[in-house]
């Protein structure tokens, strides 16, 4: 368990920094982005504007550096652009490249082809964002060439993601270590609990021994008296709760079944379902199983069976009058599962996780009449996380409940 909270607390920690981290590089790159983007659109709008003077325009022929953001005094000499100028059908009819050399009137043709072909206004085709602009006379479109602007931003991604991953790597290898000092005070609380409960347990044995020994002594002096029946009775259920909770802290332990070994879950679930099958009868319950031949299981065979005895015997507890029972142990996907089934009263409010609680009743007086103790469904769920698998509870309809583990 301690293990399993130690992960948890890893897992949370890193989830949560990982986010974060997530979080800032993605803000980091979609800012980066969209300024970016902007500050080209700006650029190519600045660029139309001086496309757009006839021949008879002033003697510079490129904006001012002052117009042309993120581009400096060498703007006119840096920057590369080609312009397409197109009819309203979309037919080419002029290409102007006197700011590049790298595009050809055929690739420019082909570029502008395909950019009305798509009907976007802007965007970014290869490496170069363009602009399509409606002019009087026709279609005009703008090509600006941002080769450099991508490869910062690609470059800014991927550094984005170094960093991250190192840090992830790096606090990932502080937690680890750390993680055990955070958790110490709690581990040494529950080594506490563990350790009262196994004393406890090994103290009260011993007069609780007397004490079945005296009331059967005053039994056999005083035959038929209820009131030495009534001490029997109490002194039986509270040695199996004595008993109950020794052997959960036992399943609290880091390996609480050092010693698995492979065994036929089939003929244990036979060997353990045959005495309940014959209680359920008898009280009158109809019992039903399915239990698939061949299925086989490594673990402990004991608490498997005991597993199965929790189960079975919670049915047989608290299903209804005349209800039903029934139990299914099958293989699919790889794994073995066992699903015991009663018709019962569960009410609404009833959340079906808490019957995993320790000492959690849903019907007080009930739990007691039936002698139960509180814990038998916490040790079903022990074992199975013990084991590597899981258990689960869940409402069958209004009036019945199926219990499902998983190994």
């Amino acid at each position: 368990m301690l293990k399993k909270m130690r992960r948890r607390f890893i897992l949370a920690a890193m989830a949560a920094f990982g986010a974060v981290m997530l979080a800032v590089a993605a803000g980091i790159n979609v800012t980066s982005y969209f300024q970016t983007a902007a500050m080209q659109d700006r650029q190519i709008e600045n660029l139309l504007r001086y496309e757009r003077m006839d021949h008879g325009r002033p003697e510079r022929k490129f904006p001012p550096a002052e117009e042309m953001p993120g581009r400096g005094p060498e703007a006119e000499f840096t920057t590369r652009f080609f312009v397409v100028h197109c009819d309203f059908s979309g037919k080419v009819q002029k290409i102007s490249r006197d700011h590049i050399s790298s595009v050809d009137d055929g690739t420019a043709r082909v570029y502008a082809e395909e950019i009305l072909a798509m009907g976007r206004e802007k965007g970014y085709h290869g490496e170069y964002r363009y602009l399509v602009s409606m002019e009087d006379t026709g279609i005009t479109i703008l090509f600006l060439n941002v080769s450099n602007d991508l490869h910062f931003m690609r470059s800014l991604l991927f550094i984005s993601l170094c960093t991250g991953f190192i840090s992830l790597a790096a606090v990932f290898a502080l937690i680890l270590i750390l993680s055990g000092y955070a958790i110490r005070p709690y581990t040494r609380n529950i080594e506490r609990q563990k350790r009262f409960i196994t004393d406890a347990g090994h103290e009260l044995k011993t007069p609780l021994a007397s004490i079945a020994t005296s009331a059967d002594i005053a039994a056999m002096e005083h035959e038929g008296d209820e009131w030495i029946a009534h001490i029997q009775k109490q002194t039986v259920r509270l040695t199996r709760l004595v008993g109950d909770l020794v052997a959960l802290s036992r399943l609290d332990e880091e390996v609480p079944f050092p010693e698995k070994a492979a065994f036929s879950l089939s003929d244990a679930a036979w060997e353990t379902a045959e005495p309940f099958a014959a209680l359920a009868k008898a009280k009158e319950k109809r019992y039903r199983q399915n239990i698939e031949e061949g299925l086989s299981f490594h673990g402990d065979r004991s608490a498997v069976q005991q597993m199965l005895s929790i189960l079975l015997d919670n049915a047989v507890r608290y299903s209804d009058e005349k209800g039903e029972i029934r139990l299914d142990i099958y293989r699919r996907m790889g794994r073995n599962c066992i699903e015991v089934y009663n018709t019962c009263t569960l009410p609404e409010t009833v959340d079906p996780d808490r019957l995993f609680d320790r000492f959690y009743r849903v019907d007080e007086s009930r739990s007691y009449n039936t002698g139960g103790t509180g814990i038998g469904l916490s040790m079903a769920q022990a074992i199975a996380e013990a084991h590597g698998g899981r258990i689960e509870a869940k409402r069958s309809g209004g009036n019945a409940i199926r219990f499902k583990v998983i190994l």
